[in-house]
């Protein structure tokens, strides 16, 4: 792994960024290719993120690699994107331990072909003991059906007597996500330009900054990342709540003609 030039780095980094990497298909298309050939060269952004995600040492990077909705997609791109992901991770991996990282999944793997699943669970184990990055691959995922095997989890707990309906909270909903340790992305981030979440973690999306960027994937690289986090730095994260004003301004505020009384 080669480390980034960074020149600038964000004061405030997020400790969890998101990526729904958009827009292989049409940097492949304006340049004449096949759309696998986008697919292709996105991975050298997957690795140039990566690299820098690691480097400034955040705690999860997430990649919507594949969704639920893909599986409709023509057979041959299918087949031809779910080949490059198995290539991906045999080829990384050795990097990926050189580094520290640990590799995790989320998504519905039943549907993948058996030798790929076995694939990507034996690079898991293998990346089990990292405890730098913690690199998630959404992979066969949506986030309505996340939430619906959180539920169907939570029903069967119920069944067997382990809880009760009545235990039922934001808390435990988590607890039976995919990735129960998973943390909520502090920022996410959406290249090529599409202003959508795409059904991409709808639960732990709830106060998640977003950015969007009309960079199509394959061209996104390290400072494209550094300027979403720079920009994340800028903002003013309230979960809600008001921020907390100067002692004047409060009194300005409370005041019926917007001054202090002497």
């Amino acid at each position: 792994m080669s480390n980034t030039p960074f020149t600038t780095v964000p004061s405030c980094l997020p400790r969890h960024v998101a990526i729904i990497m958009d827009g292989n298909g049409r940097w492949a298309e304006r340049r004449g290719k096949i759309r696998v050939e986008g697919h292709r060269a996105g991975a050298k952004s997957v690795r140039a993120v990566v690299e820098a995600a690691a480097e400034l040492k955040l705690d999860r990077l997430t990649l919507f690699a594949f969704s639920d909705e893909n599986w409709q997609r023509p057979k041959m791109e299918v087949e031809a994107i779910m080949l490059l992901l198995t290539e991906y991770i045999a080829k990384e991996k050795k990097e990926l331990k050189k580094n520290n990282i640990k590799l995790t999944v989320i998504g519905d793997l039943s549907r993948l072909a058996a030798n790929r699943h076995k694939a990507i669970q034996e690079t898991i184990e293998f990346l089990s003991g990292g405890t730098g990055l913690n690199l998630t691959l959404a992979i066969s995922y949506s986030g309505r059906a996340e939430l619906q095997r959180a539920m169907t989890r939570f029903a069967k707990a119920c069944e067997d007597g382990r809880m009760t309906s009545k235990e039922l909270s934001a808390d435990t909903v988590h607890e039976f996500l995919d990735d129960p340790t998973m943390n909520d992305p502090d920022l996410l981030i959406r290249t090529s330009g599409e202003l959508r979440l795409s059904n991409f973690m709808l639960w732990q999306m709830a106060y998640t900054e977003l950015y969007f960027t009309d960079v199509l994937w394959p061209d996104f690289r390290s400072q494209d990342f550094l300027k979403a986090l720079s920009q994340f730095a800028e903002r003013d994260r309230r979960y809600g709540k008001l921020r907390e004003m100067p002692v004047l301004e409060i009194g300005r505020l409370a005041s019926p003609i917007g001054t202090i009384d002497a």
